[in-house]
């Protein structure tokens, strides 16, 4: 995994983190789903890049 993809997944990740935090804070359930549908993206990502790295070795 390059240290780009590590960055941007990380982003990806927090950001999901912070918009659920709000939506649960402003009881917005809709916000609160899109940040767990970001994390959720965010671990698929990286799930990925590590099969990607384990292939490579």
């Amino acid at each position: 995994m390059g240290l780009d993809d590590k960055i941007k997944n990380a982003s990806e990740d927090m950001t999901g983190k912070v918009k659920e935090g709000t939506g649960k804070a402003t009881d917005d359930e809709s916000l609160e789903a899109e940040g767990k549908g970001d994390q959720a993206k965010a671990d698929i990502k990286q799930a990925g890049e590590k099969v990607k790295d384990a292939f490579k070795h």
